[in-house]
């Protein structure tokens, strides 16, 4: 018996909503990152993107767990002499909601071209879905 192989070719992609309001960022940001590379499939091919497609609502109401909102630190250097900016948890929850999800569930996948490629098929939106969009695609509720 040989071991199975994907191909790019043979894929078929699904579609799934998140609902992330009320729930901790942590766990679900592990439950979508698992879904976009597709290790919930029996297909899944480590050098292969098998993953499905995820939308995410209600990022505003992701809950955070201890004194994460105002000890967890978001940091990035602009690249001048004393450039290093700081942001908290709970200034990015206020202002960008959406980044909040992105970064968890990008810190979760593999730091290649791969990855890149996968973090593009998650939409994230802070409120409800919109109306207007993602009926053509059937998304699936997806209950965590």
């Amino acid at each position: 018996m040989r071991t199975y192989s994907a191909k790019p070719g043979e894929i078929e992609s699904k579609w799934f909503i998140v609902d992330a309001g009320g729930q901790t960022l942590g766990r679900t940001a592990s439950k979508i990152a698992t879904i976009l590379q597709g290790k919930n499939k029996p297909t899944y091919t480590p050098h292969v993107d098998t993953g499905d497609h995820v939308i995410v609502i209600n990022a505003a109401d992701v809950v955070l767990t201890g004194n994460k909102l105002d000890a967890k630190q978001y940091r990035y250097h602009t690249g001048w002499m004393g450039g290093l900016v700081s942001t908290s948890a709970r200034e990015m929850l206020e202002k960008k909601p959406t980044n909040l999800i992105t970064f968890a569930v990008k810190g979760m996948l593999p730091k290649t071209k791969l990855g890149k490629q996968m973090l593009k098929k998650m939409k994230v939106h802070a409120g409800p879905a919109p109306a207007h969009g993602y009926e053509a695609q059937k998304a699936e509720a997806l209950k965590l």
